[in-house]
């Protein structure tokens, strides 16, 4: 029995590390052929040893980059000669920052990347897609309800699910699905709750109904069963991964 994405071609942004590494992990177990990329290609190439057994293509790009978006995929297409699915996710995660303190730079930083990278990924790809292709977009909890001090982030976000569901009911008519995951307290090594260690991360194991984290594995599992067959009809989607997540003023992904 052949595995379930032989010979499709898999994209994913952000694959240096926590989802994106577990999510290459995953795919490439289910016999995909990976175009991998990440702002860091130390960690890049971590992943891609990960997967070692798997035809793959490996850049260091900057999403927000128009021209290194565009230079990653024609390196793709010659390589490969087709893309069939698009995981994007490269994002920055949050900073609690008062909106007063927020300077223009972190606001361009985390817009350019969690906002403008999908939308230059996806505009870029769209052409090179063909009927049963599909999108898979990293949001977070924080894109469904509101958190103090990480507007900007939220707003990337709650901005990430709506151009999600707008390029759902765009592409649907020619057969290309567009869906969303929304992360809750994720076990990843730039979930600033885990860098804070201590309280913070038992304050994250106490905030949904399972008590624990959640890890990139888990995570990974969904945006695999959202590119394949059997979610052919889940399309505009928002699927929320946080173990029950309670009524909390701490959000981190």
């Amino acid at each position: 029995m052949p595995a379930q994405f032989q010979d499709k071609v898999i994209l994913i942004t952000g694959a240096g590390s926590g989802i994106g590494r577990a999510t290459a992990v995953k795919l490439s177990s289910l016999g995909a052929t990976l175009a991998l990329c990440d702002i860091n290609y130390d960690n890049l190439e971590a992943t891609a040893k990960l997967c070692a057994s798997t035809p793959r293509h490996l850049d260091d790009v900057d999403v927000s980059s128009v021209q290194e978006v565009k230079k990653f995929i024609e390196g793709t297409l010659g390589k490969f000669g087709s893309i069939d699915h698009v995981f994007n996710c490269a994002g920055v995660n949050p900073t609690s920052i008062p909106l007063e303190e927020t300077t223009d730079e972190y606001w361009d930083k985390l817009v350019n990347t969690n906002l403008k990278g999908v939308f230059n990924i996806t505009r870029a790809t769209i052409p090179h897609l063909k009927r049963g292709s599909t999108f898979v977009n990293v949001s977070s909890i924080s894109g469904i309800r509101g958190s103090a001090q990480q507007a900007v982030y939220c707003t990337t976000k709650f901005g990430l699910i709506g151009f999600s569901k707008c390029m759902a009911l765009e592409l649907g008519p020619r057969g290309i699905r567009v869906n969303v995951v929304a992360p809750g307290y994720i076990d990843t090594p730039t979930n600033a709750g885990i860098v804070k260690g201590g309280e913070a991360v038992e304050r994250m194991r106490n905030g949904n109904a399972l008590g624990r984290l959640g890890t990139p594995e888990e995570v990974a599992d969904v945006v695999a069963f959202l590119m394949g067959e059997e979610s052919r009809y889940v399309n505009g989607s928002v699927v929320e991964i946080d173990g029950g997540i309670k009524m909390s003023s701490t959000t981190s992904k």
